[in-house]
């Protein structure tokens, strides 16, 4: 959440002086964006890459603050469960050989990662959700220790008045329900979160476009078809993040009813964005009231709140080197994995689809009524590849043949558009399509693997690891 957190109690005090802050930082990015203050600079992208860390056993292995300490390394950071973690890599300008550059910056991390687990005696591990993993691994024990997840956990529960959390995922033959007392599920589901640096003036389009694609996105990224043992939704991380940190709905200011932090969101983007953080201070209960240092111009409670809401397309804010205040669209859909070429496909993919689509002269977003949008991403989510989607013209398509046909070339064309090479994004859209027309994405190879061999999940993950290892793309794994 971009922010050291000391506190785990807060007063009502707290409460309003944070909502202030809140207001009066709401109005100044309104003020910036109308005269032009935000940064001009061409697209640039980022990633951040969630993973997991198991033992000889293939279970998880909660040892991340040993890990990190030895990775002593500022883009490998924590995350909620001790036994997950997070890479960043460098931004790079959206020109060139950005996704060379991905690959060797993601190559180099994780080598490095897998010499400090050897010496811990543990694996990183890229999956959506971890097949050996079992409901009583997420406990408080296994929280990662740094007070603001605590403060997290306890302001979720205390908005619920102490309620559990409830989980349910229908899946097509099996189904899984459960019942938490913390907001540790969460752990359960890690991604890959690609970042795009935009401008007010584009970041409608590209915002809109963003949930347009994450039908097609999520589905060919989806690696988490596993829970506890239950084989539910091709991308289970959705329904299962969504629920893992609800809470319950409230009355706020002015009768405003309050929205779910996980969620696909309320509408298409307008005005820069700037509806979506006017959404946020109006219609999502303040969760760390923590006093920021500095003065309005940084935004630090603006930026806080909005690292406390997790829409699966985020705007979000922050600063360039030179001091110079820009936005940036995170798009969250995709699972972690399965191999670091598969990782930098779909990043290739989204970044040139997403390009097109915004750049596209007529608008798809007036063509495809949010609510359709946001049904596509939640069959996509729980069907795969094989969802069927209403797209343009109000024409319902197989999702498979949307991207063989429509969004692959797309992506080509968006890339082309950028100036890029061929040789430096044709190799990554291969793999996407060829992992299409095989249909073997992660969690199918994760299905295929579980009817040939039975639920020997240690099993898999050992397959899995071994696989990922070798560093070849998903559709050519053996079974």
């Amino acid at each position: 959440m971009g922010e050291n957190i000391r506190d785990q109690r807060f007063t009502r005090e707290d409460f309003q002086r944070f909502s202030a802050a809140l207001r009066e930082e709401t109005a100044l990015l309104k003020e910036w964006i109308r005269n032009g203050r935000l940064s001009h600079e061409p697209l640039r992208v980022g990633y951040e890459v969630e993973a997991w860390l198991v033992d000889e056993a293939w279970r998880p292995a909660p040892v991340n603050g040993p890990f990190l300490e030895a990775m002593d390394d500022p883009n490998v950071v924590p995350e909620l469960a001790q036994f997950n973690m997070e890479l960043n890599g460098p931004a790079e300008w959206l020109q060139g050989q950005p996704f060379s550059a991905m690959q060797r910056s993601l190559d180099d991390l994780w080598a490095r990662c897998r010499v400090v687990g050897g010496q811990l005696g543990v694996n990183p591990l890229m999956i959506g959700i971890l097949p050996t993993a079992r409901e009583e691994d997420f406990c408080i024990q296994h929280m990662s220790r740094l007070p603001r997840y605590r403060a997290l956990n306890e302001q979720v529960l205390k908005l619920r008045n102490q309620v559990p959390l409830q989980v349910e995922i229908q899946g097509p033959d099996d189904a899984v329900r459960l019942r938490h007392t913390d907001v540790m599920l969460e752990a359960a589901a890690t991604s890959l979160q690609l970042h795009l640096q935009l401008t007010a003036e584009n970041a409608p389009r590209y915002f809109n476009a963003a949930q347009l694609l994450s039908a097609g996105t999520v589905a060919v990224a989806a690696n988490s078809p596993f829970l506890f043992g239950h084989a539910l939704w091709q991308e289970t991380r959705i329904p299962l993040f969504e629920q893992a940190v609800a809470v319950d709905p409230v009355t706020g200011a002015r009768g405003a009813g309050a929205l779910k932090r996980v969620s696909f969101g309320s509408g298409y983007g307008r005005d820069g964005l700037y509806q979506l953080f006017v959404e946020n201070r109006q219609h999502y209960p303040v969760l760390l009231p923590v006093h920021c240092e500095g003065g309005p111009e940084r935004l630090r409670h603006l930026k806080l709140h909005n690292g406390t809401i997790w829409r699966w397309n985020r705007p979000l804010v922050d600063f360039n080197e030179d001091g110079v205040c820009h936005l940036r669209l995170e798009h969250r859909v995709m699972a972690a994995g399965p191999s670091i070429l598969d990782t930098v496909a779909n990043a290739a993919f989204f970044h040139g689809a997403v390009h097109a689509l915004a750049s596209r002269e007529h608008p798809p977003e007036a063509e495809i009524p949010f609510a359709s949008a946001e049904a596509n991403f939640y069959r996509a989510a729980r069907d795969g590849i094989h969802a069927e989607l209403d797209w343009l013209g109000g024409a319902r398509v197989p999702l498979r043949e949307l991207l063989l046909e429509s969004l692959i070339p797309k992506a080509r064309q968006g890339l082309e558009q950028l100036g890029l090479p061929p040789a430096e994004f044709q190799p990554y859209l291969d793999v996407i399509e060829a992992r299409v027309r095989t249909g073997r994405t992660g969690a199918a190879w994760q299905q295929a693997w579980v009817r040939r061999h039975g639920p020997n999940f240690e099993g898999l993950v050992a397959d899995y690891w071994k696989q990922q290892t070798a560093g070849t793309p998903v559709h050519e794994w053996s079974l």
